[in-house]
């Protein structure tokens, strides 16, 4: 009798155990399948899924397999209100991948911060957005740092680059920010005279007036801060006028099919980005996976952009830092441990990551390296790289 009892309660503590190990850490995923930057950020999730099939094909989380919770933000900066929200206490998510932009970021990381849970923004990169918050975090380079990289490329390869112009959408926070703030200030650090600036709307499909205005500033380079689409709208323009200033941007302007889109328009276009696909024999085989996944899937770009690159890797930062935190995913444990995650997270320092080595600062933005690319005969060249 007294040993069956002894097994008895030998097999309800190894059940107890397989049940613990089996209990999935939650992430949630703000994601946007629809919005003003859905070219971006429709693939994300198929980034995310190729990370967490790699780390529960390799045991998990200190043995708990990994579990994703998506939540269609369209873009909108309610709805990233909203699905903050409802992952953080519906669906009692440890950590969130997202929001996309910064105008969602506006609303979702006060949300997170009063909620205390952390969130990790894919493509979010107007100055200083995190900082004012413990939870939130972007893994996104300050546009500043970017721009600033690919203008001392340029130098450095002695592009003609004495003078400068900004042309920004007025009704974007990235854009205008970019445009207002980070080109004047970036231009004379650099020695670049700013001859003037230029704005339109964000879908504005006819540039002729402002591209005219450009004509009699004649500058050597247009720094634009917008989605890809815009790019291409005014690249055809300036191209009609007969303008050769040579386009520069930053991470908004990081579409791998931009240049195949470009064909036939005679453009000079320098912009930075923080994901090369040829950076590293990991870079290549996310390529190679991606590729497959979004086949399948029936998508029209089956090449990886920037945005899905930081989405694969902030699955990979959370899961550093919930080893890291020894993270449990039990219930009773949920605020304690979306706090030590958290923590984990501000301390992180030179993390092996798909766009190379990551740190966390201390605006909780990520440092990593910039890849300067060129658009040449119809694709994109690395013309330099530049580490933190």
């Amino acid at each position: 009798m007294k040993k069956t009892l002894i097994l008895s309660a030998l097999g309800a503590l190894a059940l107890a155990q397989a049940a613990r190990a089996e209990t999935p850490l939650t992430l949630g995923f703000l994601t946007a399948r629809s919005g003003p930057f859905v070219s971006l950020s429709r693939a994300n999730p198929i980034a995310v899924d190729i990370a967490v099939e790699q780390i529960n094909a390799k045991g998990g989380i200190n043995g708990h397999p990994l579990r994703i919770v998506p939540f269609d933000t369209a873009g909108d900066a309610r709805q990233a209100a909203l699905g903050t929200r409802h992952l953080a206490e519906d669906e009692k998510a440890l950590a969130i991948i997202g929001p996309f932009s910064s105008s969602e970021v506006r609303t979702a990381f006060p949300a997170g911060d009063r909620l205390g849970i952390a969130q990790m923004a894919i493509a979010s990169s107007a100055p200083g957005l995190a900082r004012p918050f413990r939870f939130a975090f972007r893994n996104t380079t300050d546009e500043s740092v970017v721009i600033s990289r690919v203008l001392d490329v340029i130098a450095e390869k002695k592009l003609p680059a004495a003078t400068g112009a900004a042309a920004y959408a007025t009704d974007d926070i990235v854009s205008k920010s970019i445009g207002t703030t980070v080109l004047p200030a970036q231009f004379a650090s650099h020695g670049i005279i700013l001859k003037g600036t230029v704005s339109f709307q964000l879908a504005a499909f006819d540039l002729a007036s402002q591209v005219s205005q450009l004509a009699v500033m004649h500058p050597d380079l247009v720094g634009l801060g917008t989605p890809p689409d815009t790019v291409l709208t005014l690249a055809k323009e300036m191209n009609r006028q007969g303008i050769q200033a040579r386009i520069i941007g930053g991470t908004t302007v990081a579409d791998p099919q931009l240049p195949a889109r470009m064909a036939g328009i005679p453009a000079h276009l320098t912009i930075g980005t923080t994901f090369f696909q040829h950076s590293s024999p990991e870079a290549e085989a996310f390529t190679q996976a991606f590729a497959a996944k979004a086949k399948a899937a029936g998508l029209e770009r089956t090449v990886p952009n920037q945005m899905d690159a930081v989405a694969y890797d902030i699955v990979y930062l959370y899961a550093t830092a919930m080893r890291q935190a020894t993270t449990s995913g039990a219930p009773d444990r949920l605020a304690q441990e979306r706090d030590a995650i958290r923590n984990q997270l501000s301390h992180l320092h030179d993390v092996p990551a798909l766009e190379g080595n990551i740190s966390v600062n201390a605006d909780h933005d990520t440092l990593k390296p910039v890849y300067i690319m060129d658009m040449q005969n119809g694709a994109w060249t690395l013309l330099g790289t530049r580490r933190p």
